[in-house]
Protein backbone atom coordinates (compact mmCIF):
# COMPACT_ATOMS: atom_id res chain seq x y z
CA UNK A 1 0.00 0.00 0.00
CA UNK A 2 1.40 3.47 -1.07
CA UNK A 3 1.69 6.55 1.61
CA UNK A 4 -1.06 8.69 -0.33
CA UNK A 5 -3.41 4.96 0.35
CA UNK A 6 -2.56 5.01 3.92
CA UNK A 7 -3.03 8.95 4.17
CA UNK A 8 -6.16 8.57 1.98
CA UNK A 9 -7.36 5.48 4.42
CA UNK A 10 -6.14 7.42 7.79
CA UNK A 11 -8.53 10.82 6.69
CA UNK A 12 -11.51 8.14 5.77
CA UNK A 13 -11.07 6.46 9.13
CA UNK A 14 -11.28 10.08 10.60
CA UNK A 15 -13.95 11.27 9.44
CA UNK A 16 -15.90 8.17 10.10
CA UNK A 17 -14.80 7.99 13.76
CA UNK A 18 -15.52 12.10 14.26
CA UNK A 19 -18.94 11.93 12.32
CA UNK A 20 -20.24 8.54 13.37
CA UNK A 21 -18.42 6.97 16.14
CA UNK A 22 -18.08 10.26 18.22
CA UNK A 23 -21.74 10.66 17.86
CA UNK A 24 -22.65 7.35 19.35
CA UNK A 25 -19.99 7.72 22.78
CA UNK A 26 -21.58 10.82 23.66
CA UNK A 27 -25.12 9.59 23.52
CA UNK A 28 -26.41 9.59 27.46
CA UNK A 29 -29.24 8.35 29.03
CA UNK A 30 -30.41 11.73 30.22
CA UNK A 31 -30.85 12.85 26.71
CA UNK A 32 -33.89 10.27 25.96
CA UNK A 33 -36.42 11.97 27.53
CA UNK A 34 -36.68 15.15 25.40
CA UNK A 35 -35.69 13.03 22.00
CA UNK A 36 -39.01 11.31 22.87
CA UNK A 37 -40.65 14.50 23.11
CA UNK A 38 -39.22 15.56 20.01
CA UNK A 39 -39.77 12.37 18.04
CA UNK A 40 -43.52 12.14 18.76
CA UNK A 41 -43.24 15.73 16.95
CA UNK A 42 -41.69 13.97 13.86
CA UNK A 43 -44.64 11.32 14.51
CA UNK A 44 -46.82 13.68 13.83
CA UNK A 45 -46.53 13.84 10.43
CA UNK A 46 -48.23 10.35 10.33
CA UNK A 47 -51.32 12.20 9.03
CA UNK A 48 -49.67 14.86 6.78
CA UNK A 49 -50.39 12.32 3.66
CA UNK A 50 -54.36 11.53 4.64
CA UNK A 51 -54.27 15.42 4.73
CA UNK A 52 -53.08 16.49 2.03
CA UNK A 53 -55.58 13.90 0.07
CA UNK A 54 -58.71 14.80 2.19
CA UNK A 55 -57.96 18.65 1.63
CA UNK A 56 -57.22 18.61 -2.02
CA UNK A 57 -60.41 16.19 -2.87
CA UNK A 58 -63.15 17.17 -0.58
CA UNK A 59 -62.68 20.58 1.04
CA UNK A 60 -63.18 23.80 -1.23
CA UNK A 61 -60.06 25.65 -0.18
CA UNK A 62 -58.09 27.98 -2.43
CA UNK A 63 -54.35 27.47 -2.13
CA UNK A 64 -54.03 30.60 -0.78
CA UNK A 65 -56.45 30.33 1.89
CA UNK A 66 -54.47 27.16 2.65
CA UNK A 67 -51.22 29.03 2.79
CA UNK A 68 -52.64 31.82 4.87
CA UNK A 69 -54.16 29.40 7.31
CA UNK A 70 -50.54 28.14 7.83
CA UNK A 71 -49.88 31.39 9.01
CA UNK A 72 -52.73 30.96 11.57
CA UNK A 73 -51.76 27.30 12.29
CA UNK A 74 -47.87 29.05 13.12
CA UNK A 75 -49.21 31.64 15.93
CA UNK A 76 -49.02 29.31 18.69
CA UNK A 77 -45.08 28.86 18.11
CA UNK A 78 -44.59 32.29 18.56
CA UNK A 79 -46.21 32.39 22.20
CA UNK A 80 -43.52 29.99 23.29
CA UNK A 81 -41.76 33.23 24.61
CA UNK A 82 -44.46 33.35 27.81
CA UNK A 83 -45.13 29.30 27.52
CA UNK A 84 -41.33 29.61 27.75
CA UNK A 85 -41.63 32.10 30.95
CA UNK A 86 -44.07 29.90 32.18
CA UNK A 87 -41.68 26.57 32.21
CA UNK A 88 -39.47 28.95 34.20
CA UNK A 89 -41.69 29.66 36.64
CA UNK A 90 -43.45 26.35 37.47
CA UNK A 91 -40.45 24.25 36.18
CA UNK A 92 -41.86 21.36 38.94
CA UNK A 93 -44.82 21.57 36.92
CA UNK A 94 -43.95 20.96 33.82
CA UNK A 95 -45.51 17.45 33.51
CA UNK A 96 -49.19 18.97 34.01
CA UNK A 97 -47.76 21.20 30.28
CA UNK A 98 -47.27 17.87 28.70
CA UNK A 99 -50.58 16.84 29.34
CA UNK A 100 -52.50 19.56 28.23
CA UNK A 101 -50.76 19.90 24.80
CA UNK A 102 -51.41 16.27 24.59
CA UNK A 103 -55.00 16.89 25.75
CA UNK A 104 -55.01 19.70 22.95
CA UNK A 105 -53.19 16.97 20.17
CA UNK A 106 -55.93 14.90 21.18
CA UNK A 107 -58.49 17.04 20.31
CA UNK A 108 -57.45 17.67 16.80
CA UNK A 109 -57.30 13.53 15.71
CA UNK A 110 -60.55 13.04 16.95
CA UNK A 111 -61.81 15.92 14.89
CA UNK A 112 -59.94 15.12 11.74
CA UNK A 113 -61.44 11.04 12.54
CA UNK A 114 -64.73 12.49 11.85
CA UNK A 115 -64.05 14.50 9.60
CA UNK A 116 -63.35 11.56 7.19
CA UNK A 117 -65.38 8.56 8.82
CA UNK A 118 -68.43 10.91 9.82
CA UNK A 119 -68.49 13.57 7.01
CA UNK A 120 -72.12 13.93 7.41
CA UNK A 121 -72.48 14.13 10.96
CA UNK A 122 -70.01 16.50 11.70
CA UNK A 123 -71.32 19.03 9.03
CA UNK A 124 -74.91 18.88 10.79
CA UNK A 125 -73.07 20.89 13.26
CA UNK A 126 -70.04 23.03 11.41
CA UNK A 127 -69.02 23.25 7.46
CA UNK A 128 -66.30 21.05 7.35
CA UNK A 129 -63.89 23.41 6.16
CA UNK A 130 -64.32 25.27 9.63
CA UNK A 131 -64.23 21.81 11.04
CA UNK A 132 -61.06 21.46 9.28
CA UNK A 133 -59.66 24.75 10.49
CA UNK A 134 -60.30 23.83 13.58
CA UNK A 135 -58.22 20.67 13.75
CA UNK A 136 -55.27 22.36 11.92
CA UNK A 137 -55.13 25.38 14.96
CA UNK A 138 -55.48 22.67 17.50
CA UNK A 139 -52.32 20.66 16.71
CA UNK A 140 -50.05 22.82 16.79
CA UNK A 141 -50.84 24.21 20.24
CA UNK A 142 -50.49 21.02 21.64
CA UNK A 143 -47.17 20.87 20.01
CA UNK A 144 -46.01 24.33 20.66
CA UNK A 145 -46.79 23.76 24.17
CA UNK A 146 -44.73 20.43 24.28
CA UNK A 147 -42.17 22.05 22.45
CA UNK A 148 -41.30 24.74 24.70
CA UNK A 149 -40.77 21.91 27.55
CA UNK A 150 -38.66 19.68 25.73
CA UNK A 151 -36.60 22.46 24.51
CA UNK A 152 -36.11 23.38 28.55
CA UNK A 153 -35.14 19.70 28.58
CA UNK A 154 -32.53 19.86 26.78
CA UNK A 155 -30.54 22.10 28.83
CA UNK A 156 -31.24 19.98 31.66
CA UNK A 157 -30.40 16.82 29.93
CA UNK A 158 -26.67 17.95 29.13
CA UNK A 159 -24.43 17.08 32.50
CA UNK A 160 -22.77 19.90 34.70
CA UNK A 161 -19.67 17.45 35.63
CA UNK A 162 -18.25 14.31 33.93
CA UNK A 163 -18.20 11.35 36.12
CA UNK A 164 -15.35 11.87 38.67
CA UNK A 165 -17.48 15.49 39.36
CA UNK A 166 -15.04 17.75 37.76
CA UNK A 167 -16.77 20.40 35.65
CA UNK A 168 -16.79 20.20 32.22
CA UNK A 169 -14.00 22.07 29.65
CA UNK A 170 -16.10 24.88 27.48
CA UNK A 171 -15.50 23.32 24.48
CA UNK A 172 -16.59 20.46 25.79
CA UNK A 173 -19.74 21.78 26.99
CA UNK A 174 -20.07 23.17 23.67
CA UNK A 175 -19.37 19.82 21.83
CA UNK A 176 -22.46 18.36 24.13
CA UNK A 177 -25.36 20.54 23.45
CA UNK A 178 -24.43 20.72 19.29
CA UNK A 179 -24.71 16.72 20.12
CA UNK A 180 -27.81 17.05 22.22
CA UNK A 181 -29.41 19.64 19.69
CA UNK A 182 -28.26 17.81 16.81
CA UNK A 183 -30.05 14.75 18.18
CA UNK A 184 -32.91 16.75 18.72
CA UNK A 185 -33.46 17.37 14.87
CA UNK A 186 -32.50 13.70 14.45
CA UNK A 187 -35.42 12.64 16.52
CA UNK A 188 -37.68 14.84 15.19
CA UNK A 189 -36.84 13.76 11.04
CA UNK A 190 -36.52 9.65 12.12
CA UNK A 191 -40.24 10.45 13.64
CA UNK A 192 -41.10 11.66 9.91
CA UNK A 193 -39.32 8.76 8.41
CA UNK A 194 -40.81 6.07 10.55
CA UNK A 195 -44.50 7.15 9.82
CA UNK A 196 -43.62 7.65 6.26
CA UNK A 197 -42.38 4.04 6.58
CA UNK A 198 -46.32 3.11 7.95
CA UNK A 199 -47.49 5.11 5.48
CA UNK A 200 -46.14 3.06 2.87
CA UNK A 201 -47.53 -0.04 4.27
CA UNK A 202 -50.83 1.29 5.28
CA UNK A 203 -50.98 2.05 1.50
CA UNK A 204 -50.12 -1.12 0.26
CA UNK A 205 -52.47 -2.51 -2.23
CA UNK A 206 -54.91 0.06 -1.69
CA UNK A 207 -55.18 1.66 -5.88
CA UNK A 208 -59.05 -0.30 -6.24
CA UNK A 209 -60.48 0.85 -2.78
CA UNK A 210 -63.86 2.52 -3.29
CA UNK A 211 -64.57 6.09 -1.84
CA UNK A 212 -65.93 4.88 1.35
CA UNK A 213 -63.81 2.10 2.13
CA UNK A 214 -60.71 5.10 1.30
CA UNK A 215 -62.08 7.37 4.01
CA UNK A 216 -62.30 4.15 6.74
CA UNK A 217 -58.86 3.74 5.73
CA UNK A 218 -57.92 7.34 6.64
CA UNK A 219 -59.66 7.31 9.85
CA UNK A 220 -57.99 4.24 10.89
CA UNK A 221 -54.85 6.38 10.34
CA UNK A 222 -55.96 9.10 12.41
CA UNK A 223 -56.79 6.78 15.63
CA UNK A 224 -52.95 5.13 15.09
CA UNK A 225 -51.63 8.40 15.65
CA UNK A 226 -53.40 8.71 19.02
CA UNK A 227 -49.71 7.34 20.08
CA UNK A 228 -48.40 10.57 19.47
CA UNK A 229 -49.46 12.14 22.94
CA UNK A 230 -48.83 8.86 25.03
CA UNK A 231 -45.33 9.09 23.77
CA UNK A 232 -44.55 12.92 24.71
CA UNK A 233 -46.20 12.37 27.97
CA UNK A 234 -44.04 9.25 29.02
CA UNK A 235 -40.89 10.80 27.81
CA UNK A 236 -41.88 13.99 30.40
CA UNK A 237 -42.13 11.03 32.77
CA UNK A 238 -39.39 9.25 32.64
CA UNK A 239 -37.44 12.66 32.36
CA UNK A 240 -38.30 12.89 35.79
CA UNK A 241 -36.86 9.71 37.06
CA UNK A 242 -33.38 10.00 35.43
CA UNK A 243 -32.99 13.60 36.79
CA UNK A 244 -33.87 12.49 39.86
CA UNK A 245 -31.87 9.22 39.94
CA UNK A 246 -28.73 12.07 38.77
CA UNK A 247 -29.33 14.00 41.74
CA UNK A 248 -28.98 10.73 43.74
CA UNK A 249 -25.91 9.90 42.17
CA UNK A 250 -24.26 13.25 43.09
CA UNK A 251 -24.64 15.27 39.86
CA UNK A 252 -25.76 19.04 40.51
CA UNK A 253 -29.00 19.34 39.45
CA UNK A 254 -30.27 22.11 36.83
CA UNK A 255 -31.21 24.90 38.83
CA UNK A 256 -31.31 28.46 39.18
CA UNK A 257 -29.20 30.12 41.63
CA UNK A 258 -31.96 32.60 42.82
CA UNK A 259 -35.73 32.26 42.23
CA UNK A 260 -37.01 33.41 38.91
CA UNK A 261 -39.09 36.72 38.73
CA UNK A 262 -42.07 37.03 37.26
CA UNK A 263 -41.63 39.14 34.13
CA UNK A 264 -45.03 40.52 33.92
CA UNK A 265 -44.30 42.33 30.35
CA UNK A 266 -43.85 38.73 28.73
CA UNK A 267 -46.71 36.86 30.71
CA UNK A 268 -49.67 40.27 30.21
CA UNK A 269 -47.76 40.57 26.57
CA UNK A 270 -48.32 36.97 25.72
CA UNK A 271 -51.71 37.20 27.18
CA UNK A 272 -52.39 40.75 24.86
CA UNK A 273 -50.91 39.00 21.86
CA UNK A 274 -53.55 35.75 22.08
CA UNK A 275 -56.46 38.35 22.56
CA UNK A 276 -55.70 40.18 19.48
CA UNK A 277 -54.95 37.47 17.35
CA UNK A 278 -58.10 36.01 17.82
CA UNK A 279 -60.25 39.00 17.59
CA UNK A 280 -58.42 39.48 14.26
CA UNK A 281 -58.53 36.41 13.47
CA UNK A 282 -62.44 36.05 13.63
CA UNK A 283 -63.33 39.70 12.53
CA UNK A 284 -63.30 39.95 8.65
CA UNK A 285 -60.58 42.26 8.04
CA UNK A 286 -58.54 42.11 5.16
CA UNK A 287 -55.00 42.34 7.16
CA UNK A 288 -55.46 40.64 9.96
CA UNK A 289 -52.81 38.34 9.28
CA UNK A 290 -50.32 41.34 8.61
CA UNK A 291 -51.38 43.42 11.51
CA UNK A 292 -50.62 39.91 13.76
CA UNK A 293 -47.36 39.76 12.41
CA UNK A 294 -46.04 43.25 12.64
CA UNK A 295 -47.48 43.06 15.93
CA UNK A 296 -45.62 40.16 17.04
CA UNK A 297 -42.72 40.76 15.30
CA UNK A 298 -42.84 44.28 17.07
CA UNK A 299 -43.17 42.53 20.49
CA UNK A 300 -40.23 40.28 20.03
CA UNK A 301 -38.08 42.17 18.88
CA UNK A 302 -38.60 44.34 22.06
CA UNK A 303 -38.38 41.66 24.83
CA UNK A 304 -35.28 40.53 22.32
CA UNK A 305 -33.89 44.12 23.02
CA UNK A 306 -34.04 42.78 26.77
CA UNK A 307 -32.63 39.86 26.96
CA UNK A 308 -29.81 40.68 25.01
CA UNK A 309 -28.97 42.96 28.12
CA UNK A 310 -28.31 40.14 30.04
CA UNK A 311 -25.39 39.05 27.58
CA UNK A 312 -21.80 40.43 26.88
CA UNK A 313 -21.93 43.21 24.29
CA UNK A 314 -19.72 41.04 21.52
CA UNK A 315 -22.40 38.14 22.33
CA UNK A 316 -25.24 40.27 21.85
CA UNK A 317 -24.00 41.40 18.35
CA UNK A 318 -23.28 38.08 17.73
CA UNK A 319 -26.24 36.44 18.29
CA UNK A 320 -28.02 39.27 16.20
CA UNK A 321 -26.36 38.35 13.60
CA UNK A 322 -27.12 34.84 13.83
CA UNK A 323 -31.05 35.26 14.52
CA UNK A 324 -30.87 37.15 11.00
CA UNK A 325 -29.57 35.05 8.94
CA UNK A 326 -31.65 32.14 10.24
CA UNK A 327 -34.71 34.06 9.68
CA UNK A 328 -34.33 35.44 6.41
CA UNK A 329 -33.15 31.94 4.94
CA UNK A 330 -36.45 30.18 7.12
CA UNK A 331 -38.91 33.17 5.79
CA UNK A 332 -38.44 32.63 2.28
CA UNK A 333 -42.03 31.34 0.06
CA UNK A 334 -42.89 27.66 -0.69
CA UNK A 335 -44.78 26.63 -3.16
CA UNK A 336 -48.02 25.39 -1.52
CA UNK A 337 -50.22 22.82 -1.85
CA UNK A 338 -50.72 23.53 -5.44
CA UNK A 339 -48.00 21.55 -6.17
CA UNK A 340 -48.86 18.30 -4.32
CA UNK A 341 -52.28 18.56 -5.66
CA UNK A 342 -50.30 18.59 -9.82
CA UNK A 343 -48.46 15.90 -8.71
CA UNK A 344 -51.90 13.97 -7.74
CA UNK A 345 -53.63 15.02 -10.33
CA UNK A 346 -51.04 15.32 -13.61
CA UNK A 347 -48.24 12.85 -12.18
CA UNK A 348 -50.50 10.41 -10.53
CA UNK A 349 -48.71 10.06 -7.15
CA UNK A 350 -50.73 8.03 -4.86
CA UNK A 351 -50.82 8.25 -0.72
CA UNK A 352 -48.53 5.34 -1.25
CA UNK A 353 -46.05 6.83 -3.20
CA UNK A 354 -46.01 10.63 -1.51
CA UNK A 355 -45.47 8.38 1.40
CA UNK A 356 -42.09 6.92 -0.14
CA UNK A 357 -40.86 10.44 -1.20
CA UNK A 358 -41.63 11.87 2.68
CA UNK A 359 -39.57 8.73 3.74
CA UNK A 360 -36.83 9.30 1.28
CA UNK A 361 -36.46 12.64 2.07
CA UNK A 362 -36.31 12.15 6.13
CA UNK A 363 -33.66 9.83 5.65
CA UNK A 364 -31.40 11.87 3.29
CA UNK A 365 -32.24 14.76 5.74
CA UNK A 366 -31.42 12.58 9.05
CA UNK A 367 -27.86 11.46 6.95
CA UNK A 368 -26.87 15.27 6.34
CA UNK A 369 -27.91 16.03 10.24
CA UNK A 370 -25.04 13.20 11.35
CA UNK A 371 -22.85 14.19 8.48
CA UNK A 372 -23.47 17.77 8.96
CA UNK A 373 -22.66 17.82 12.61
CA UNK A 374 -18.57 18.09 12.76
CA UNK A 375 -19.16 20.79 10.29
CA UNK A 376 -21.36 22.95 12.35
CA UNK A 377 -19.95 22.09 15.34
CA UNK A 378 -16.79 24.31 13.58
CA UNK A 379 -18.34 26.55 11.04
CA UNK A 380 -20.77 29.53 11.72
CA UNK A 381 -23.88 29.91 11.14
CA UNK A 382 -23.26 31.65 8.23
CA UNK A 383 -21.22 28.94 6.06
CA UNK A 384 -24.11 26.67 7.04
CA UNK A 385 -26.82 28.70 5.73
CA UNK A 386 -24.96 29.48 2.46
CA UNK A 387 -24.07 25.66 2.19
CA UNK A 388 -28.20 25.28 2.48
CA UNK A 389 -29.15 27.51 0.18
CA UNK A 390 -27.11 26.45 -2.20
CA UNK A 391 -28.44 22.58 -1.67
CA UNK A 392 -32.40 24.24 -1.69
CA UNK A 393 -31.87 25.96 -4.82
CA UNK A 394 -30.54 22.58 -6.50
CA UNK A 395 -33.43 20.66 -4.88
CA UNK A 396 -35.78 23.28 -6.61
CA UNK A 397 -34.79 21.61 -10.06
CA UNK A 398 -36.90 18.77 -10.20
CA UNK A 399 -39.76 20.33 -9.28
CA UNK A 400 -39.64 22.20 -12.56
CA UNK A 401 -38.53 19.44 -14.66
CA UNK A 402 -41.59 17.42 -13.85
CA UNK A 403 -43.93 20.93 -14.62
CA UNK A 404 -42.50 21.32 -17.92
CA UNK A 405 -42.72 17.48 -18.85
CA UNK A 406 -39.43 16.52 -18.99
CA UNK A 407 -39.96 13.48 -17.62
CA UNK A 408 -41.60 12.55 -20.75
CA UNK A 409 -38.46 13.03 -22.53
CA UNK A 410 -36.43 10.97 -20.40
CA UNK A 411 -38.93 7.98 -20.23
CA UNK A 412 -38.82 8.07 -23.93
CA UNK A 413 -35.11 7.75 -24.06
CA UNK A 414 -34.51 5.79 -21.11
CA UNK A 415 -37.63 3.03 -22.00
CA UNK A 416 -39.21 3.64 -19.41
CA UNK A 417 -36.99 4.45 -16.36
CA UNK A 418 -36.53 7.90 -15.38
CA UNK A 419 -40.10 9.21 -15.24
CA UNK A 420 -42.19 10.92 -13.51
CA UNK A 421 -41.35 9.18 -10.05
CA UNK A 422 -37.77 8.56 -10.84
CA UNK A 423 -37.34 11.87 -11.06
CA UNK A 424 -39.55 12.80 -7.70
CA UNK A 425 -37.09 10.35 -5.88
CA UNK A 426 -35.20 13.24 -5.98
CA UNK A 427 -37.06 15.65 -4.92
CA UNK A 428 -38.02 17.24 -1.65
CA UNK A 429 -40.82 18.82 -2.02
CA UNK A 430 -43.61 17.00 0.51
CA UNK A 431 -41.22 18.52 3.40
CA UNK A 432 -38.56 20.39 3.39
CA UNK A 433 -35.86 19.12 5.97
CA UNK A 434 -33.21 22.12 5.80
CA UNK A 435 -34.67 24.31 8.03
CA UNK A 436 -34.06 21.44 11.00
CA UNK A 437 -30.70 21.48 9.72
CA UNK A 438 -29.83 24.78 10.11
CA UNK A 439 -31.62 25.33 13.49
CA UNK A 440 -29.27 23.19 15.14
CA UNK A 441 -25.98 25.51 15.59
CA UNK A 442 -28.81 28.20 16.78
CA UNK A 443 -29.95 26.00 19.55
CA UNK A 444 -26.77 24.91 20.52
CA UNK A 445 -25.56 28.99 21.22
CA UNK A 446 -28.63 29.42 23.33
CA UNK A 447 -28.30 26.33 24.85
CA UNK A 448 -24.61 26.73 26.05
CA UNK A 449 -25.34 30.30 26.59
CA UNK A 450 -28.66 31.60 28.06
CA UNK A 451 -28.53 32.55 31.79
CA UNK A 452 -29.22 29.69 33.81
CA UNK A 453 -31.86 31.46 36.04
CA UNK A 454 -34.20 32.51 32.16
CA UNK A 455 -32.79 29.42 30.31
CA UNK A 456 -36.57 28.50 29.03
CA UNK A 457 -37.38 32.13 28.66
CA UNK A 458 -34.56 32.82 26.83
CA UNK A 459 -34.62 29.90 24.80
CA UNK A 460 -38.44 30.42 23.86
CA UNK A 461 -38.21 34.55 23.00
CA UNK A 462 -35.20 33.71 20.00
CA UNK A 463 -36.86 30.39 19.04
CA UNK A 464 -40.07 32.57 18.62
CA UNK A 465 -38.36 35.21 16.35
CA UNK A 466 -36.83 32.17 14.17
CA UNK A 467 -40.51 31.26 14.36
CA UNK A 468 -41.93 34.19 13.16
CA UNK A 469 -40.07 33.60 10.13
CA UNK A 470 -42.36 30.91 9.61
CA UNK A 471 -44.68 33.02 10.09
CA UNK A 472 -43.16 35.42 7.24
CA UNK A 473 -43.25 32.48 4.76
CA UNK A 474 -46.59 31.83 5.44
CA UNK A 475 -47.27 35.51 4.08
CA UNK A 476 -44.86 35.20 1.27
CA UNK A 477 -46.32 31.86 0.14
CA UNK A 478 -50.11 33.22 0.18
CA UNK A 479 -48.96 36.18 -1.59
CA UNK A 480 -47.10 34.44 -4.26
CA UNK A 481 -50.41 31.93 -4.84
CA UNK A 482 -52.51 34.80 -5.53
CA UNK A 483 -50.60 36.39 -7.96
CA UNK A 484 -50.41 32.79 -10.08
CA UNK A 485 -53.39 31.29 -8.56
CA UNK A 486 -53.53 26.99 -8.78
CA UNK A 487 -57.09 25.60 -8.37
CA UNK A 488 -57.48 21.34 -8.51
CA UNK A 489 -60.62 19.29 -8.75
CA UNK A 490 -62.68 19.18 -5.74
CA UNK A 491 -65.73 16.90 -5.29
CA UNK A 492 -68.30 17.41 -1.94
CA UNK A 493 -68.15 13.80 0.10
CA UNK A 494 -71.98 14.07 0.63
CA UNK A 495 -72.90 15.06 -2.94
CA UNK A 496 -70.90 13.77 -5.36
CA UNK A 497 -70.73 17.36 -7.14
CA UNK A 498 -67.84 18.67 -8.62
CA UNK A 499 -67.48 22.15 -7.08
CA UNK A 500 -63.83 23.24 -8.56
CA UNK A 501 -62.38 22.07 -11.40
CA UNK A 502 -58.23 21.74 -11.80
CA UNK A 503 -55.92 24.64 -13.34
CA UNK A 504 -52.21 24.23 -12.99
CA UNK A 505 -50.91 26.71 -15.75
CA UNK A 506 -49.72 29.37 -13.27
CA UNK A 507 -47.51 26.57 -11.30
CA UNK A 508 -44.48 26.77 -13.27
CA UNK A 509 -44.28 30.31 -12.96
CA UNK A 510 -45.09 30.23 -9.05
CA UNK A 511 -42.30 27.42 -8.71
CA UNK A 512 -39.56 29.46 -10.76
CA UNK A 513 -40.07 32.85 -8.91
CA UNK A 514 -40.05 30.04 -5.34
CA UNK A 515 -36.46 29.20 -6.54
CA UNK A 516 -34.94 32.58 -7.13
CA UNK A 517 -36.29 33.88 -4.47
CA UNK A 518 -34.97 31.00 -2.05
CA UNK A 519 -31.80 31.73 -3.69
CA UNK A 520 -31.25 35.03 -3.73
CA UNK A 521 -32.34 36.57 -0.95
CA UNK A 522 -30.77 34.45 1.94
CA UNK A 523 -27.50 34.50 0.18
CA UNK A 524 -27.64 38.73 -0.12
CA UNK A 525 -28.32 38.43 3.70
CA UNK A 526 -25.55 36.32 4.68
CA UNK A 527 -23.22 38.67 2.72
CA UNK A 528 -23.91 41.91 4.35
CA UNK A 529 -24.54 40.64 7.62
CA UNK A 530 -20.58 39.06 7.76
CA UNK A 531 -19.65 42.75 6.20
CA UNK A 532 -21.52 44.55 9.12
CA UNK A 533 -20.80 44.71 13.17
CA UNK A 534 -22.97 41.71 13.48
CA UNK A 535 -20.76 39.67 11.71
CA UNK A 536 -21.38 36.19 13.51
CA UNK A 537 -18.40 33.46 13.62
CA UNK A 538 -20.55 31.45 15.98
Amino acid sequence: MTTDQTSIGSKLSAWWHRTFVDLVQQLQWSYLPPLMVYFAAGVSGLTSVVGAFFLKDYLDLSASFVAGLAFWAGIPWILKMPLGHVVDLFWRWKSLLILFGASLITLSLLTMYGLVTAPALMSSFMPLEDWYVVALLLAPSGYAIQDVVADAMTVEAVPKVDQSGAPFLPEETRAQHTTMQTLGRVSIISGFAAVAAVNIWIFSGTEELQESERLALYGQVYLIALTIPVLSVSGVVLHSFIQRQLIKCGHPPHTPDEATEVKWSILLGGLAFVVLSIVLGTADFEFAQETVFAVSLTVILYLMSRLLKELEPAQAKALIGTATVIFVFRAVPLPGPGLTWFEIDELGFDEQFLAILALLTSMLALLGLIVLRPFMATRSIAHVVVLLTIAAGVLALPNLALYYGVHEWTAAHTGGVVDARFIAILDTAVESPLGQIAMVPMLAWIARNAPVQLKATFFAVMASFTNMALSASSLSTKYLNQTYVVTRAVTNPETGEVTSTADYSQLGYLLISVAVISMIVPLATVFFVQNSRFRTSE
